[in-house]
């Protein structure tokens, strides 16, 4: 195994295409569109390297056309998974000792792979199974997944490997990053598939080997990945991609004596399960495991009353309602003062009444499908409820139909108290709950931010008043991992933002940086000394 440092590329983020009418890029895609759908795909699972097709074939619908069938994934089991964990073991030895400039030129090309020929089929296969319209999937698939893979590089090179520590006048000292004990779990989310992709590969390149499962709903493009590793060099066995289960995997996986951490983005709820299952079985780990893991939120804006109200209604219409609020830093509650709210009311009403809604071959539509109907169901009754409640109003949406797809009016509820069952709940959909409240309370309602949800991941303030800026940032120092000050809480951009939130949504390991990486070493510190003493007795003794 080296450490030895070369002079790495310097990582920029990669440009976001246009997809303009008559653009290259927009032909490109809509052909690969057009076919990807025709195809019917056959996805299996693949383990030390090969394809692997259980009996139990699981069809594909995309959630803004239900009924369609756009191919086929193989549902594996137990024994799939101890497979994938036997592979991983297998292939551990030489990953692990194979140079890290080895590694990192793997995930480089994966990078140069994603960039060129294999982009329109990532962003396609985003688009029909995650219902993403164009720049959502760009911004995910293509550019978000390629500064990961590039970044990481950067990171391990620069911020990692290069820190030793210093050396006394007859002897070396130097520090060893090896990749932990055992292989590593990653379990990634339907929303993004830049984290399913970084997820398994940040991992892997700090020289551990994976066991990967993603959710159902991405299975798709998590294919698409597993080609670009495949094509990129990657050895068999490093990476292993699985469709069983999360009870299947938590049962062989967590009882394994060879589990050395897990890689999560998902729910709190499934996140604190697992945490409690490794904290039960922790006697049977060789050592104990990294948990890392990024999961709910409830992200805010609170304007305050020298805020641009336009900024502010542009700030929440695009905050909340951008893949259909299915990121995990969406804006799901605002508080605006009242001086503003007739001025953002009006620009937030306004605008909702042009998005556009439909399947995403039509680029014009701003607004897709929600994933599936579990989610459709849940988001449903928030509307349901507030339309029932003296407690709500709906000014905007509240609309819903899952006869074709998933789709739901981006809607808006005015909440009469702060504590709302919507101003509190994590909804993840298109939803955004308000509170308009007195300007001269702006310090309590800080305070109300700050103790009204368990999540602590993204959040804004809006003020042209720098006095109010500083107390914002300073009350609600622990309410949000990625604080925004005039500018909505989504939108991290790898090198740029790096991204986690503390509290009930996750540990903060902060993707798309070096504080992440770090998790996925075991450091060893060498101490070699030159000329070693030959007498037991210090000066002291005479």
């Amino acid at each position: 195994m080296s450490n030895a440092i070369f002079q790495t590329p310097v990582a920029v983020n990669e440009p976001i295409k246009s997809y303009a009418p008559g653009t290259p890029e927009r032909a490109e895609l809509q052909k690969e569109l057009k076919d990807s759908v025709a195809e019917h795909r056959d996805i299996p699972m693949y383990i030390d390297g090969k394809e692997v097709r259980s009996g139990k074939k699981i069809e594909i619908h995309p959630p803004h056309d239900r009924h369609k069938v756009v191919g086929h994934f193989y549902k594996g089991g137990k024994v799939e998974v101890s497979h994938a964990i036997n592979a991983a073991m297998k292939a551990k030895h030489e990953w692990g000792r194979m140079p890290w400039e080895q590694r990192a030129a793997i995930f480089l090309k994966a990078a140069e792979l994603l960039a060129g020929p294999y982009r329109a089929k990532m962003n396609a296969a985003t688009m029909i199974c995650q219902s993403k319209n164009v720049f959502q999937a760009e911004i995910d698939a293509a550019c978000e997944l390629i500064d990961f893979w590039r970044f990481n590089v950067q990171y391990a090179a620069n911020e990692i490997f290069k820190n030793q520590p210093v050396s006394s006048p007859g002897m070396w000292n130097r520090m060893e990053y090896r990749p932990l004990e055992g292989f590593v779990f990653a379990l990634t989310p339907f929303n993004f598939a830049s984290i399913a992709g970084n997820l398994p590969a940040s991992a892997a390149l700090m020289g551990n080997t994976v066991v990967w499962k993603p959710s159902e709903r991405q299975v798709y493009s998590a294919q698409v990945i597993m080609e670009i590793f495949m094509a990129a060099g990657l050895p068999e066995g490093v990476i292993n991609l699985v469709y069983s289960s999360g009870q299947d995997c938590s049962d062989v996986i967590f009882s394994n004596k060879d589990f050395g951490g897990i890689h999560f983005t998902g729910s709190t709820d499934v996140f604190r399960t697992i945490w409690k299952e490794i904290g039960d079985n922790i006697h049977q780990y060789k050592s104990y495991p990294r948990i890392v893991g990024e999961t709910g939120g409830k992200d805010f804006i609170i304007a305050h009353e020298s805020a641009d109200p336009i900024a502010v209604a542009v700030a929440m219409a695009r905050g909340a309602f951008e893949y259909q609020g299915q990121k995990c830093s969406a804006a799901s509650r605002a508080y605006i003062p009242s001086n503003l709210w007739p001025k953002v009311k009006e620009k937030l009403v306004d605008d909702l009444k042009t998005f556009k809604m439909g399947h995403v071959e039509d680029f014009s539509n701003f607004i897709n499908a929600v994933i599936d109907e579990r989610a459709f169901d849940k988001i449903t009754s928030y509307i349901d409820n507030a339309r029932k409640s003296p407690d709500a109003e709906i000014i905007a949406g509240g609309n819903y139909n899952k006869s074709e797809g998933y789709f739901i009016e981006p809607t808006v509820i005015l909440a009469k108290n702060p504590t709302y069952v919507s101003m509190c709940e994590e909804i993840f959909g298109p939803v955004l709950s308000v509170y308009v409240y007195e300007p001269d309370k702006f310090e309590e309602m800080l305070d109300i931010v700050d103790q009204s949800s368990p999540y602590a991941l993204t959040g804004a303030v809006f003020s042209q008043d720098r006095y109010s800026i500083v107390l914002a940032t300073e009350k609600l120092t622990n309410s949000a991992g990625n604080f925004y000050i005039n500018d909505k809480p989504t939108g991290a951009v790898v090198g740029q933002q790096p991204f986690g939130g503390a509290r009930g949504s996750g540990t903060n390991d902060k993707a798309g940086s070096s504080w992440n990486l770090i998790r996925w070493v075991s450091p060893r510190t060498i101490k070699e000394t030159f000329n070693p003493p030959h007498d037991y007795r210090y000066p002291f003794l005479g």
